[in-house]
């Protein structure tokens, strides 16, 4: 019974300084996690694109392998080739979604930022230091 009170303070209180930075860095591992995605569907891209411009060289009764869930197949480029386009073109549209979410990922932390009034130590000492850098340099004149 005595917690019943100690609770109801940190209810009126809001979110401790540590829940926020739990949150904060929760929205920054799940916007790099989007990221490490990204790029790995962009190297598939990238992949596909090569193969496609190789196979569309060669003979269409040519074997060739494919793997398929961990298991090399022996196919023809005829049967092929399709396929890899209809990947090809579902992996584009699958980027573009994964860009969408990254940029929404990234807004949202933004406004995470400025409603709980986080700075992330480094970037405003930076700046603070090349801005006192520039205003005395200004000052100082070398002749020769």
């Amino acid at each position: 019974m005595a917690n019943d009170p100690k609770k109801d303070k940190k209810s009126i209180k809001g979110p401790t300084p540590e829940d926020i930075v739990n949150g904060f860095n929760t929205l920054r591992s799940e916007q790099r996690s989007l990221a490490t995605k990204l790029s790995e569907f962009e190297m598939d891209l990238n992949e596909h694109k090569l193969v496609i411009e190789t196979l569309k060289n060669v003979n269409d009764e040519r074997k060739c392998y494919r793997l398929v869930g961990g298991i090399l197949t022996e196919r023809k480029v005829k049967d092929v080739l399709p396929v890899l386009v209809a990947n090809k073109e579902r992996l584009t549209e699958f980027i573009e979604k994964l860009t969408e979410q990254l940029s929404k990922k990234g807004t949202e932390i933004n406004e995470y930022k400025e409603k709980h009034s986080i700075r992330i130590r480094g970037q405003e000492d930076l700046k603070q230091e090349d801005e006192a850098n520039l205003a005395e340099s200004r000052g100082n004149v070398l002749v020769s």
